[in-house]
């Protein structure tokens, strides 16, 4: 069930605050300890191509983009 889906039936169930409870009990997404959706872009949230070396925290493609600010030179 993606997060999208998550919120819509969350609209719809606002009606009925009894069934509500128990959806959310059953199917709220749950909080991860570990694994890939943890490691999240500081700038726009993507969770592919993820750089955490040094402490940066951000995608490849946010990191193109500020590299040269950061103090990072392009060789070659």
């Amino acid at each position: 069930m993606s997060y999208s889906s998550h919120t819509k039936m969350l609209k719809q169930l606002n009606v009925k605050p009894a069934k509500k409870k128990k959806y959310l009990k059953h199917n709220a997404p749950k909080e991860r300890s570990c694994g890939r959706s943890l490691k999240k872009c500081e700038r726009c949230g993507r969770v592919s191509a993820h750089i955490s070396i040094y402490g940066i925290h951000l995608c490849r493609q946010c990191f193109r983009e500020i590299a040269h600010e950061i103090g990072f030179k392009k060789y070659s």
